[in-house]
């Protein structure tokens, strides 16, 4: 892959050298070969001209979800990783979220080869406990040395205390990384939403905040009694924003994420009953959005993700209270971070978190491997069906304004643009 893009702006904080300068990239056998304000194109090389083109480091997405294996029909791992590219991403943290889960190493084999040679490259995470049941630890130490970036039950709870506290002093053997999905069920009950004003408005049974910070502030005793590293993903709420912060001084090994549905929207959006908005945490009042949002600007939340939940429509096209939790978000990620924020701290978002998950940080560097997206920050456009390159089209982003389109990506060797 031989390929010169022309006029680039980089949009790169951490290399003052290039932040925000206009550059040629010469990019020979998936190399940045040369970086300077005029290069003339060799024979043989793909010049890339684009309207208002922009160039960062490839995007990392630290929970995505495809379907493949047992759940085909909602998505692919092909297509997955066809359409993280599509929406700017390079690599992507997959989600135990399949069936069966992968519980053993030849599973996690299984996920990487899928993967194995396209664009955007695929970590896969372990399920924490056999089956996902939640009662005994699976095969961390064997997954981990298989390719396993964390060990996760996927959107369950760890109900029971000492295996937490089990599984991050084994993991410890390893510098494996837990998570603990942020939900007590008891709490939880039956509700499906917020618990508020709106939930009593719709005459919907509420989720209070209370399910979540219950969770995780029984998650950060037991991290700071056993030690190890622990990450909390999609948190909510506004409290445990404050518990984490509280945590992180203390010098807990601890890391968090909130999704980017849960930064741009809040529960008002439910007013039409639309399935497409139910998701798993739920989205919570407006004062839980600008907390959250602060905890982003503030860095006690770690990474945004897109928490791209594929879902076929037999189980979102029925009542509210019976569909399943779940967007999908890769494509619209981009668009409805820039439109929350400044492009440079979009871009800080989109491209931290690898190191938590021993993942190689690109660099932008003549003699390094070229890991690019590419984009134009400033066009603005409604997200349609259309947009969605997804199997599943189960987006809470259709019929929203937004700011940024992608390119696409060059990594691993290869361009989709």
């Amino acid at each position: 892959m031989n390929i010169l893009l022309k006029s680039a702006k980089i949009v790169c904080p951490d290399n003052k050298g290039l932040h925000l300068k206009k550059r040629d990239i010469l990019i020979k056998k998936g190399i940045i070969d040369k970086i300077g304000v005029s290069l003339e194109a060799p024979s043989n090389v793909k010049v890339v001209e684009k309207d208002n083109l922009h160039v960062s480091l490839g995007w990392f997405d630290s929970s995505v979800s495809f379907g493949e294996p047992g759940f085909e029909e909602r998505e692919t791992i092909a297509n997955g990783l066809f359409t993280a590219g599509k929406s700017g991403f390079t690599d992507i943290v997959l989600n135990p979220n399949t069936n069966p889960v992968p519980d053993t190493s030849s599973d996690i084999v299984f996920l990487k080869e899928r993967g194995q040679g396209k664009a955007t490259q695929v970590h896969p995470i372990g399920s924490l406990t056999k089956n996902s049941d939640g009662v005994d630890l699976a095969e961390l130490y064997d997954m981990k040395n298989a390719g396993a970036v964390a060990f996760y039950d996927f959107k369950k709870q760890i109900a029971n205390p000492n295996l937490l506290k089990i599984a991050l002093l084994y993991a410890q053997n390893f510098n494996g990384l837990v998570h603990s999905f942020p939900q007590d069920n008891n709490i939880k009950g039956k509700g499906v939403v917020n618990e508020g004003e709106i939930s009593t408005m719709l005459g919907l049974k509420g989720i209070p905040a209370l399910a979540e910070e219950l969770q995780v502030a029984r998650d950060l005793f037991i991290l700071e009694y056993a030690g190890g590293k622990l990450h909390i993903p999609t948190i909510s709420s506004a409290g445990s924003v404050k518990l984490i912060a509280e945590a992180k001084k203390k010098g807990l090994d601890v890391t968090c994420s909130t999704a980017v549905h849960n930064l741009f929207f809040s529960d008002e959006t439910l007013k039409g009953f639309d399935s497409n908005f139910k998701v798993s945490p739920p989205l919570r009042a407006k004062s839980d959005c600008k907390a959250l949002i602060k905890g982003v600007k503030n860095g006690t939340i770690d990474f945004v993700t897109s928490d791209h939940i594929p879902l076929d429509v037999e189980h979102k096209r029925v009542e509210f209270d019976n569909a399943k939790s779940g967007s999908i978000g890769l494509e619209s990620a981009f668009g409805a971070l820039n439109t929350l924020f400044e492009i440079e701290e979009t871009i800080r978002l989109l491209t931290k978190g690898r190191d938590r998950y021993h993942i190689e940080e690109p660099q932008f560097t003549e003699g390094s491997k070229a890991c690019f997206t590419l984009f134009d920050p400033e066009q603005t456009y409604t997200f349609e069906v259309k947009d969605i390159l997804s199997t599943s089209k189960n987006s809470m982003f259709i019929g929203t304004s937004l700011k940024g389109k992608v390119y696409g990506i060059i990594n691993n060797g290869q361009s989709n643009f």
